[in-house]
Protein backbone atom coordinates (compact mmCIF):
# COMPACT_ATOMS: atom_id res chain seq x y z
CA UNK A 1 0.00 0.00 0.00
CA UNK A 2 1.78 2.93 -1.08
CA UNK A 3 0.24 6.60 0.05
CA UNK A 4 -2.63 8.32 -2.75
CA UNK A 5 -0.03 10.97 -3.43
CA UNK A 6 2.78 9.28 -4.81
CA UNK A 7 -0.15 7.03 -6.31
CA UNK A 8 -1.12 10.24 -7.93
CA UNK A 9 2.77 10.64 -8.84
CA UNK A 10 3.61 7.19 -10.52
CA UNK A 11 0.17 7.89 -13.18
CA UNK A 12 2.00 11.82 -13.70
CA UNK A 13 5.19 9.95 -14.21
CA UNK A 14 3.53 7.64 -16.69
CA UNK A 15 2.14 10.60 -18.81
CA UNK A 16 5.08 12.39 -18.78
CA UNK A 17 7.05 10.07 -20.42
CA UNK A 18 4.57 8.95 -23.00
CA UNK A 19 4.23 12.93 -23.53
CA UNK A 20 0.90 13.71 -22.60
CA UNK A 21 0.01 16.95 -21.52
CA UNK A 22 -3.15 18.65 -20.06
CA UNK A 23 -6.18 17.06 -19.75
CA UNK A 24 -4.68 13.37 -21.01
CA UNK A 25 -2.37 14.13 -17.98
CA UNK A 26 -4.97 14.55 -15.96
CA UNK A 27 -6.78 12.01 -16.64
CA UNK A 28 -3.93 9.27 -16.26
CA UNK A 29 -3.14 10.91 -12.14
CA UNK A 30 -6.71 10.01 -11.95
CA UNK A 31 -6.56 6.60 -13.29
CA UNK A 32 -3.94 5.83 -11.08
CA UNK A 33 -5.70 6.85 -8.10
CA UNK A 34 -8.98 5.14 -9.37
CA UNK A 35 -8.92 1.74 -7.13
CA UNK A 36 -8.42 4.03 -4.17
CA UNK A 37 -11.89 5.80 -4.55
CA UNK A 38 -13.34 2.18 -3.31
CA UNK A 39 -13.85 3.90 -0.15
CA UNK A 40 -17.10 5.55 -1.37
CA UNK A 41 -18.36 2.03 -2.34
CA UNK A 42 -17.38 0.58 0.80
CA UNK A 43 -19.61 3.48 2.12
CA UNK A 44 -22.83 1.71 0.94
CA UNK A 45 -21.58 -1.28 1.96
CA UNK A 46 -21.29 -0.53 5.55
CA UNK A 47 -25.14 1.03 5.29
CA UNK A 48 -26.85 -2.03 3.76
CA UNK A 49 -24.37 -5.09 5.13
CA UNK A 50 -26.09 -5.84 8.48
CA UNK A 51 -29.45 -6.29 6.70
CA UNK A 52 -28.72 -8.63 4.14
CA UNK A 53 -28.06 -12.92 4.27
CA UNK A 54 -24.44 -14.07 5.19
CA UNK A 55 -23.56 -14.89 1.61
CA UNK A 56 -24.91 -11.84 0.10
CA UNK A 57 -22.87 -9.56 2.95
CA UNK A 58 -19.75 -12.20 1.91
CA UNK A 59 -20.53 -11.28 -2.02
CA UNK A 60 -20.84 -7.72 -1.59
CA UNK A 61 -17.76 -7.45 0.34
CA UNK A 62 -15.66 -8.41 -2.50
CA UNK A 63 -17.14 -6.45 -4.96
CA UNK A 64 -17.84 -3.25 -2.06
CA UNK A 65 -14.92 -3.38 0.05
CA UNK A 66 -11.53 -1.92 0.22
CA UNK A 67 -8.61 -3.54 -1.62
CA UNK A 68 -11.54 -5.62 -3.54
CA UNK A 69 -12.48 -5.93 -6.52
CA UNK A 70 -11.72 -1.89 -7.92
CA UNK A 71 -8.27 -3.92 -7.14
CA UNK A 72 -8.69 -6.94 -9.30
CA UNK A 73 -7.62 -7.86 -12.71
CA UNK A 74 -10.79 -7.44 -14.11
CA UNK A 75 -11.34 -4.27 -12.84
CA UNK A 76 -8.63 -3.40 -14.76
CA UNK A 77 -9.61 -4.73 -18.28
CA UNK A 78 -13.00 -3.49 -17.68
CA UNK A 79 -11.72 0.58 -17.48
CA UNK A 80 -8.64 -0.55 -20.18
CA UNK A 81 -11.67 -1.28 -22.35
CA UNK A 82 -13.69 1.22 -21.58
CA UNK A 83 -10.54 4.18 -22.25
CA UNK A 84 -10.27 2.32 -25.74
CA UNK A 85 -13.99 2.49 -26.86
CA UNK A 86 -14.05 6.12 -25.58
CA UNK A 87 -11.34 7.43 -27.33
CA UNK A 88 -9.49 4.87 -30.02
CA UNK A 89 -6.56 5.97 -28.77
CA UNK A 90 -3.75 3.00 -29.03
CA UNK A 91 -1.66 4.56 -26.75
CA UNK A 92 -3.36 6.69 -24.54
CA UNK A 93 -5.00 3.73 -23.79
CA UNK A 94 -1.97 1.82 -22.94
CA UNK A 95 -1.10 4.54 -21.19
CA UNK A 96 -4.40 4.23 -19.01
CA UNK A 97 -3.83 0.67 -18.37
CA UNK A 98 0.03 1.45 -17.00
CA UNK A 99 -1.13 4.16 -15.07
CA UNK A 100 -4.05 1.75 -13.27
CA UNK A 101 -2.18 -1.45 -12.92
CA UNK A 102 0.48 0.34 -11.35
CA UNK A 103 -1.83 1.40 -8.73
CA UNK A 104 -2.98 -2.73 -8.31
CA UNK A 105 0.27 -3.88 -8.64
CA UNK A 106 2.25 -1.40 -6.03
CA UNK A 107 -0.59 -2.64 -3.37
CA UNK A 108 -0.20 -6.53 -4.22
CA UNK A 109 3.38 -6.07 -4.00
CA UNK A 110 3.08 -4.43 -0.52
CA UNK A 111 1.58 -5.32 2.09
CA UNK A 112 -1.96 -7.49 3.21
CA UNK A 113 -3.82 -9.54 0.92
CA UNK A 114 -6.23 -9.08 -2.11
CA UNK A 115 -8.28 -10.80 -4.35
CA UNK A 116 -6.89 -10.03 -7.61
CA UNK A 117 -8.88 -12.80 -9.93
CA UNK A 118 -12.03 -12.38 -8.50
CA UNK A 119 -14.83 -13.29 -9.52
CA UNK A 120 -13.03 -16.42 -10.82
CA UNK A 121 -11.55 -16.89 -7.29
CA UNK A 122 -11.77 -15.50 -3.68
CA UNK A 123 -8.49 -16.38 -2.95
CA UNK A 124 -6.24 -14.20 -1.56
CA UNK A 125 -2.95 -13.71 -2.35
CA UNK A 126 0.02 -10.48 -2.18
CA UNK A 127 3.80 -10.51 -2.95
CA UNK A 128 4.31 -8.58 0.01
CA UNK A 129 8.24 -8.00 -0.91
CA UNK A 130 7.80 -3.72 -0.61
CA UNK A 131 7.70 -2.01 2.63
CA UNK A 132 4.84 0.17 2.34
CA UNK A 133 6.88 3.80 3.44
CA UNK A 134 9.57 2.10 0.73
CA UNK A 135 11.69 5.28 -0.11
CA UNK A 136 11.86 4.91 -3.58
CA UNK A 137 8.31 3.98 -4.52
CA UNK A 138 7.23 6.73 -2.03
CA UNK A 139 9.33 9.61 -2.71
CA UNK A 140 10.60 9.12 -6.66
CA UNK A 141 6.89 9.73 -8.00
CA UNK A 142 6.24 12.66 -5.95
CA UNK A 143 9.02 14.91 -8.11
CA UNK A 144 6.10 14.96 -11.34
CA UNK A 145 3.85 16.17 -8.82
CA UNK A 146 6.39 19.07 -7.50
CA UNK A 147 6.78 19.80 -10.72
CA UNK A 148 3.39 20.44 -11.99
CA UNK A 149 2.99 22.28 -8.59
CA UNK A 150 4.85 24.47 -9.48
CA UNK A 151 4.06 25.26 -13.06
CA UNK A 152 0.85 25.65 -11.52
CA UNK A 153 1.93 28.40 -8.91
CA UNK A 154 3.87 30.44 -11.69
CA UNK A 155 1.04 30.13 -13.57
CA UNK A 156 -0.96 31.92 -11.30
CA UNK A 157 1.58 34.77 -10.68
CA UNK A 158 3.00 33.15 -7.45
CA UNK A 159 6.78 31.41 -6.81
CA UNK A 160 8.36 34.37 -9.14
CA UNK A 161 11.82 33.95 -9.19
CA UNK A 162 12.04 30.39 -7.50
CA UNK A 163 12.92 27.24 -8.30
CA UNK A 164 13.98 29.20 -12.12
CA UNK A 165 17.18 26.63 -12.34
CA UNK A 166 15.05 23.76 -11.60
CA UNK A 167 12.44 24.32 -13.78
CA UNK A 168 15.18 25.04 -16.25
CA UNK A 169 16.58 21.57 -15.79
CA UNK A 170 13.92 19.58 -16.05
CA UNK A 171 12.49 21.62 -18.73
CA UNK A 172 15.57 20.73 -20.84
CA UNK A 173 16.12 17.18 -19.92
CA UNK A 174 12.09 15.99 -19.75
CA UNK A 175 12.36 13.90 -22.98
CA UNK A 176 14.91 11.73 -21.14
CA UNK A 177 14.15 12.26 -17.86
CA UNK A 178 10.89 11.21 -17.26
CA UNK A 179 11.33 7.69 -19.39
CA UNK A 180 14.71 7.40 -17.11
CA UNK A 181 12.50 7.51 -13.85
CA UNK A 182 9.99 5.17 -15.24
CA UNK A 183 12.82 2.63 -15.70
CA UNK A 184 14.43 3.34 -12.40
CA UNK A 185 11.00 2.65 -10.66
CA UNK A 186 9.91 -0.52 -13.04
CA UNK A 187 13.36 -2.30 -12.41
CA UNK A 188 13.13 -1.29 -8.60
CA UNK A 189 10.01 -2.38 -8.53
CA UNK A 190 10.25 -5.63 -10.16
CA UNK A 191 13.78 -6.74 -8.60
CA UNK A 192 12.35 -6.15 -4.91
CA UNK A 193 9.53 -9.46 -5.24
CA UNK A 194 12.70 -11.43 -7.01
CA UNK A 195 15.13 -10.34 -4.16
CA UNK A 196 12.08 -11.36 -1.68
CA UNK A 197 11.93 -15.06 -3.40
CA UNK A 198 15.75 -15.61 -2.43
CA UNK A 199 15.72 -14.51 1.02
CA UNK A 200 12.52 -16.56 1.68
CA UNK A 201 14.49 -19.66 0.13
CA UNK A 202 17.49 -18.89 1.98
CA UNK A 203 15.45 -18.52 5.87
CA UNK A 204 13.57 -21.72 4.71
CA UNK A 205 16.86 -23.55 4.35
CA UNK A 206 18.08 -22.22 7.71
CA UNK A 207 15.08 -23.21 9.74
CA UNK A 208 14.99 -26.53 8.33
CA UNK A 209 10.99 -25.61 7.38
CA UNK A 210 9.04 -24.24 4.48
CA UNK A 211 8.20 -20.50 5.05
CA UNK A 212 5.70 -19.16 2.81
CA UNK A 213 6.73 -16.68 0.58
CA UNK A 214 3.02 -14.96 1.35
CA UNK A 215 2.63 -14.82 4.49
CA UNK A 216 6.22 -13.49 5.38
CA UNK A 217 5.30 -9.59 5.33
CA UNK A 218 7.56 -6.40 5.35
CA UNK A 219 7.57 -4.32 8.38
CA UNK A 220 10.30 -1.99 7.64
CA UNK A 221 12.64 -1.61 4.88
CA UNK A 222 14.77 -4.90 4.29
CA UNK A 223 13.08 -6.24 7.34
CA UNK A 224 9.57 -9.31 7.62
CA UNK A 225 7.61 -10.76 9.79
CA UNK A 226 7.74 -14.16 8.88
CA UNK A 227 5.87 -17.38 10.67
CA UNK A 228 5.55 -21.22 10.54
CA UNK A 229 3.46 -24.15 12.60
CA UNK A 230 6.85 -25.58 14.72
CA UNK A 231 4.88 -28.52 15.70
CA UNK A 232 1.15 -29.21 16.86
CA UNK A 233 1.27 -26.64 20.20
CA UNK A 234 3.55 -23.94 19.28
CA UNK A 235 4.13 -21.83 15.59
CA UNK A 236 7.51 -19.65 15.08
CA UNK A 237 7.61 -16.65 14.71
CA UNK A 238 10.63 -14.26 13.25
CA UNK A 239 11.70 -11.06 12.48
CA UNK A 240 13.94 -11.67 9.25
CA UNK A 241 16.50 -8.97 7.07
CA UNK A 242 18.11 -8.82 4.39
CA UNK A 243 21.28 -7.85 6.02
CA UNK A 244 20.94 -9.78 9.35
CA UNK A 245 18.76 -12.93 8.76
CA UNK A 246 16.90 -14.01 11.19
CA UNK A 247 17.06 -11.23 14.04
CA UNK A 248 14.77 -12.31 16.26
CA UNK A 249 11.94 -15.23 17.13
CA UNK A 250 9.55 -16.95 19.51
CA UNK A 251 7.43 -19.57 20.17
CA UNK A 252 3.76 -18.60 20.48
CA UNK A 253 1.16 -20.77 21.78
CA UNK A 254 -1.61 -22.02 19.52
CA UNK A 255 -4.00 -22.74 22.57
CA UNK A 256 -4.44 -20.91 25.78
CA UNK A 257 -7.09 -22.54 28.25
CA UNK A 258 -7.51 -20.47 31.18
CA UNK A 259 -9.26 -22.78 33.87
CA UNK A 260 -11.14 -25.91 33.70
CA UNK A 261 -12.80 -26.15 30.45
CA UNK A 262 -13.67 -29.69 29.53
CA UNK A 263 -14.96 -29.17 25.86
CA UNK A 264 -12.38 -26.41 24.76
CA UNK A 265 -11.48 -28.10 21.80
CA UNK A 266 -15.34 -28.66 21.04
CA UNK A 267 -15.29 -24.79 21.19
CA UNK A 268 -11.83 -23.84 19.66
CA UNK A 269 -13.46 -25.49 16.39
CA UNK A 270 -16.71 -23.97 16.14
CA UNK A 271 -15.13 -20.81 16.52
CA UNK A 272 -12.45 -21.82 13.65
CA UNK A 273 -15.57 -23.00 11.56
CA UNK A 274 -17.20 -19.54 12.33
CA UNK A 275 -14.47 -17.48 11.29
CA UNK A 276 -13.73 -19.54 8.01
CA UNK A 277 -16.80 -18.30 6.38
CA UNK A 278 -16.65 -14.42 7.42
CA UNK A 279 -14.47 -11.86 5.63
CA UNK A 280 -11.98 -10.22 4.90
CA UNK A 281 -10.17 -13.33 7.16
CA UNK A 282 -7.18 -10.98 8.44
CA UNK A 283 -5.54 -13.94 10.63
CA UNK A 284 -3.31 -16.29 9.15
CA UNK A 285 -1.73 -18.20 12.44
CA UNK A 286 -5.38 -18.24 14.61
CA UNK A 287 -4.45 -18.26 18.56
CA UNK A 288 -7.31 -19.08 20.73
CA UNK A 289 -7.85 -18.44 23.98
CA UNK A 290 -10.52 -20.59 26.00
CA UNK A 291 -12.10 -19.86 29.15
CA UNK A 292 -15.16 -20.18 30.92
CA UNK A 293 -17.42 -18.40 33.40
CA UNK A 294 -21.34 -18.41 34.56
CA UNK A 295 -22.24 -20.49 31.98
CA UNK A 296 -20.46 -19.22 29.20
CA UNK A 297 -17.80 -20.21 26.98
CA UNK A 298 -15.17 -17.48 26.00
CA UNK A 299 -12.82 -17.78 23.04
CA UNK A 300 -11.12 -14.95 21.75
CA UNK A 301 -9.06 -15.48 18.34
CA UNK A 302 -6.17 -13.41 17.54
CA UNK A 303 -2.73 -13.68 15.20
CA UNK A 304 0.18 -15.04 16.68
CA UNK A 305 2.04 -12.20 14.87
CA UNK A 306 0.28 -9.50 16.54
CA UNK A 307 2.87 -8.48 19.69
CA UNK A 308 5.61 -8.15 16.51
CA UNK A 309 3.72 -5.05 14.71
CA UNK A 310 2.67 -2.13 16.51
CA UNK A 311 1.03 0.27 13.76
CA UNK A 312 -0.51 -1.90 11.54
CA UNK A 313 -4.60 -2.65 11.45
CA UNK A 314 -3.92 -6.23 9.66
CA UNK A 315 -2.42 -8.42 12.75
CA UNK A 316 -4.15 -6.77 15.65
CA UNK A 317 -7.64 -7.71 14.70
CA UNK A 318 -9.09 -9.76 17.40
CA UNK A 319 -12.34 -11.66 17.58
CA UNK A 320 -14.00 -12.66 20.66
CA UNK A 321 -17.20 -15.39 20.53
CA UNK A 322 -19.07 -15.82 23.44
CA UNK A 323 -20.99 -19.29 23.79
CA UNK A 324 -23.97 -20.18 26.05
CA UNK A 325 -23.50 -23.82 26.80
CA UNK A 326 -27.20 -24.79 27.37
CA UNK A 327 -28.79 -22.91 24.09
CA UNK A 328 -25.86 -23.18 22.19
CA UNK A 329 -26.26 -19.59 21.08
CA UNK A 330 -23.27 -17.36 20.84
CA UNK A 331 -22.43 -13.67 20.64
CA UNK A 332 -19.41 -12.13 18.50
CA UNK A 333 -17.24 -9.26 18.87
CA UNK A 334 -14.62 -7.61 16.75
CA UNK A 335 -12.22 -5.32 17.79
CA UNK A 336 -8.86 -3.32 16.15
CA UNK A 337 -6.05 -1.29 17.66
CA UNK A 338 -7.56 2.32 18.63
CA UNK A 339 -10.98 1.19 17.99
CA UNK A 340 -13.87 -0.11 21.06
CA UNK A 341 -14.84 -3.34 20.49
CA UNK A 342 -18.00 -3.61 18.91
CA UNK A 343 -20.73 -6.45 18.38
CA UNK A 344 -21.20 -8.65 15.05
CA UNK A 345 -24.42 -9.02 13.01
CA UNK A 346 -25.42 -12.62 12.96
CA UNK A 347 -24.70 -12.30 9.21
CA UNK A 348 -20.90 -12.32 9.28
CA UNK A 349 -20.92 -15.93 9.59
CA UNK A 350 -22.43 -18.77 8.29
Amino acid sequence: MVNTLSHLGIGLLIALAFGFKGKKRNALGFLAILPDLDFIPYILFALISGSVSHETRNQLFYLLGHREFLHSILFILLVTLFIWFKTKDRLFTAAGFAAIFSHIYLDYATSWKMRPFYPFSTETSTLGAIYFFDPLANILPLLPVFVLVIAYMKSRGKWKGKFNDFCAFVTKKRSKLYPALLIVLLVWLAVLPVVKLFFVNYISGAEGAKISYQDTYPSSVGKFISAYSYNSTHYRIMEVSYWSGIERSNYIEKVNVIGAVPDASVYIERTGKLYSTAVPQEIDYPVYSVSEENGSVTVTLSDARDQYVKYWAYFKAVYRFVFEKESEEYIAYASEPGEREKRLEKNWFE
